[in-house]
C-alpha cells in the first residue's frame, strides 16, 4: 500500500489560449461569452475553462484563461493567457499575431519561419479547429486575427531557454497534446530539441551541453562558442543523444559535474537522482585503475558521496576525474555517428575542471 498523493495533470498554454480564443469569437458573433467554455483536444478530451477577462467591444473581443498546470512545476502556471480576435475580409483565413509577452521568432531552426510569433503549430491547429466548429455552428465564415498576449510573459521568459533559442520578447505558446503530464519534462526535452536545431540551422558545427549552470559557465570560460551553441540538458542526456543520432553535429562537448558524469560512465541515461545512482564497486574499480592504493579503493566502495572519493583523488593527485571522463565519453562515443567527435569535461563545484577526455 503507497501513500504517495497520484500528481494531477493541467492544460498547456496551447489548450489555454485555444480556450480563450473560442470564447472570444463566439463572444465576436453572439454578443455573449460562454463560461465556462470547452474545446476539443487533439486526443478527444473536452476540457472546459473558466473565463477570466471577458471584454467585446464591437469589431474585436478579447478573453483570458488563467493557465492551470497541475502539479507540474510549469513557469506559467497561474499566468493570464489571453485572445483578442476581430474578424478580416473573407478569404484571409485566420492570422495569428504575438501580443505582449508572448515572443517573436528571430533565428532559423525553430518549427516556425523567422519573423513569426512564437506561437508553435500544435497550439495554432487546435486554435484554428476551435475556430472552425464556432464558425460552423453559426454558419458564418471563421476569417480571424487572432492575437495572443501571456502576462507578465516577458518576465517569466527570462527562466526559460527561449532567449537562448532566439525568441525574443516573450514566451512560446506551446502543447501539442493541450495536456500537461506533470514531471514528464517533455518540455525540457523538447527545448534541448529545438536547440539542436537552432545550432545547426545557423551553421553551428559545434555544441556544448551541460547538466547546469556551474558546468555550463565553467565551458564558456573555456570554449569560444556562441551562446546559442550551448545546450541545459540537466539531466536528460539520453534526450539529447537519441537526437543527435539522427541530427548529428561535427563535435559535441559535454560538461558536467562528477556524480553526474560518473552515471554518465556507467551508461545511464538519466541522470536525476530518482532514475539514476553511482555505482560506488564500479567507481572504486575506476579508481583503482586510476592509480589508487588498495586501501583508496576500498574506502571509495563504502563512501558516502561521489564527491568524496573525488576529493581523495585530488588529494593523491590521481586522476580518476580523467578516467570518468574517458568512460563518459567512450558511451557517448557508442550512441553517435563515427562523424561526431566527442569530448567530455568533468567540474567540480566550484567549476574547477577536474577531468577531460577527447575522442
Amino acid at each position: 500500500m503507497t501513500n504517495e498523493k497520484k500528481l494531477r495533470s493541467g492544460w498547456t498554454t496551447g489548450a489555454c489560449a485555444t480556450a480563450a480564443t473560442k470564447a472570444a469569437f463566439e463572444a465576436l458573433i453572439t454578443g455573449r461569452f460562454p463560461d465556462p467554455v470547452t474545446i476539443s483536444l487533439p486526443k478527444g478530451r473536452t476540457p472546459s475553462f473558466a473565463v477570466e477577462r471577458a471584454e467585446l467591444d464591437g469589431a474585436a473581443a478579447q478573453a483570458s484563461i488563467i493557465k492551470d498546470a497541475g502539479d507540474d512545476p510549469d513557469v506559467t502556471h497561474g499566468a493570464e493567457i489571453i485572445s483578442s480576435v476581430r474578424r478580416l475580409s473573407k478569404g484571409e483565413g485566420v492570422v495569428f499575431k504575438a501580443g505582449e509577452g508572448v515572443g517573436m521568432v528571430t533565428r532559423p531552426g525553430l518549427p516556425l519561419p523567422v519573423g513569426e510569433p512564437a506561437i508553435n503549430p500544435g497550439p495554432r491547429k487546435m486554435i484554428c479547429r476551435a475556430i472552425a466548429e464556432v464558425a460552423e455552428a453559426h454558419d458564418t465564415d471563421g476569417d480571424l486575427e487572432v492575437t495572443i498576449s501571456i502576462a507578465n510573459g516577458a518576465e517569466l521568459a527570462e527562466k526559460t531557454m527561449n532567449g537562448r533559442l532566439g525568441i525574443v520578447g516573450g514566451l512560446s505558446v506551446l502543447g501539442t497534446t493541450g495536456v500537461v503530464t506533470p514531471y514528464s519534462c517533455a518540455a525540457w526535452i523538447s527545448a534541448i530539441h529545438r536547440g539542436v536545431d537552432v545550432a545547426r540551422a545557423s551553421g553551428q558545427t559545434h555544441i556544448a551541453a551541460c547538466t547546469g549552470s556551474t558546468s555550463e559557465k565553467a565551458l564558456q570560460e573555456r570554449l569560444d562558442l556562441p551562446e546559442f551553441a550551448l545546450i541545459d540538458m540537466g539531466d536528460f542526456v539520453g534526450g539529447l543523444l537519441k537526437y543527435l543520432k539522427r541530427h548529428p553535429v561535427e563535435r559535441l562537448t559535454i560538461g558536467g559535474g562528477f556524480a553526474k558524469l560518473v552515471k554518465l560512465a556507467q551508461g545511464e541515461r538519466n541522470l536525476h537522482s530518482k532514475e539514476s545512482t553511482v555505482d560506488f564497486d564500479r567507481l572504486a574499480q575506476c579508481f583503482g585503475e586510476a592509480g589508487a592504493p588498495m586501501q583508496m579503493v576500498s574506502e571509495a566502495k563504502n563512501a558516502n558521496t561521489a564527491l568524496e572519493v573525488l576529493e581523495k583523488a585530488v588529494a593523491a593527485k590521481i586522476p580518476l576525474g580523467d578516467m570518468i571522463a574517458k568512460l563518459a565519453a567512450k558511451h557517448v562515443r557508442s550512441i553517435l555517428p563515427k562523424s561526431t567527435e566527442v569530448e567530455v569535461q568533468v567540474f567540480d563545484r566550484q567549476g574547477g575542471r577536474v577531468g577531460y577526455a577527447d575522442i
